[in-house]
């Protein structure tokens, strides 16, 4: 199987009142700004806000992993413990494998820069047939922390499941692929 020349990632703004356009969204454009930054081969990025809620993020993942053929989303927000903080419940719905090791790597990261509510986050990340996911906090900060964590693992795993080829500057993440 080949790989796709452009990789399609779409960036998923999880938040009720982003959605409302009470609040801005600070995390979506964040996620797109250290992507912009990092990944040197062509990349199509969208993004989309949607509200808290498991079954309305568990189908936007769907319809862009399945429609529009998503090699990697990235979700930011919703992965605390607060009630409407669903979205690891909607990427479980979603999902075909877990790769749980994303969420230790970024939780580990987060500790590491002295945030000791990161073991209150709930990121993880998994694969939809040749699409990867990964769930993100929604701040700014955290965001770049958890991305500089996990990315070098991403175009591998992209590789292994036949979605878009990535290639990183290395300067910035130095993508491990085995000889």
């Amino acid at each position: 199987m080949s790989q796709r020349q452009t990789a399609r990632i779409a960036v998923v703004t999880v938040s009720d009142r982003a959605s409302r356009g009470e609040y801005e969204d600070r995390g979506g454009p964040a996620a797109e700004a250290w992507l912009r930054q990092t990944v040197t081969s062509p990349v199509e990025i969208v993004r989309h806000v949607v509200p808290d809620g498991r079954e309305g993020v568990a189908a936007t993942l769907r319809q862009l992993a399945d429609g529009a053929g998503a090699d990697l989303i990235l979700v930011t927000g919703g992965t605390g413990p607060a009630p409407r903080d669903e979205t690891p419940e909607a990427l479980a719905d979603v999902i075909e494998k877990e790769l749980p090791g994303f969420g230790e790597a970024m939780r580990r990261a987060s500790l590491a820069e002295g945030v000791p509510t990161a073991i209150l986050s709930r990121q993880t990340a998994g694969i939809r047939n040749a699409c990867l996911m990964i769930l993100l906090p929604g701040k700014p900060a955290a965001i770049a922390t958890c991305l500089d964590a996990v990315f070098a693992a991403v175009p591998y795993c992209l590789d292994l499941i036949g979605a878009g080829r990535i290639e990183t500057d290395e300067k910035r993440i130095r993508a491990f692929r085995p000889a």
